[in-house]
């Protein structure tokens, strides 16, 4: 119990970590290359917040779902569902709108 809960803790809060680098630090380099090749300079700024924010909000789910865990509570995945696809279509949207794809 308390295992789960702590892994699961590290783990949300090296996501948002992460996610605040990307944000705040304006670090897209920690992602891979081909995520924001074709974003403008100007638009570094917009695409790390939107990647941030949805990087925050996947670890933020997963820190959630740690502390249900530690109660033995059985709607401990719904945090962890609804954080995870938020944050995907937030990034998705930006990825879309800044660099055309995810994958171009």
């Amino acid at each position: 119990m308390w295992v789960g809960f702590l892994i699961e803790l590290i783990v949300g809060l090296s996501i948002i970590a992460l996610g605040l680098l990307i944000w705040l630090k304006q670090k897209v380099n920690l992602l891979h290359d081909y995520h924001y090749q074709h974003v403008k300079p100007e638009d570094i700024p917009a695409y790390a917040k939107v990647i941030g924010i949805g990087l925050s909000i996947i670890g933020l789910g997963i820190c959630v779902t740690g502390f249900l865990n530690l109660f033995e509570s059985r709607q401990w995945w719904i945090p962890l569902v609804v954080g995870f696809i938020a944050g995907i279509i937030v990034m998705h949207r930006g990825q879309k709108k800044y660099n055309g794809s995810w994958f171009s």
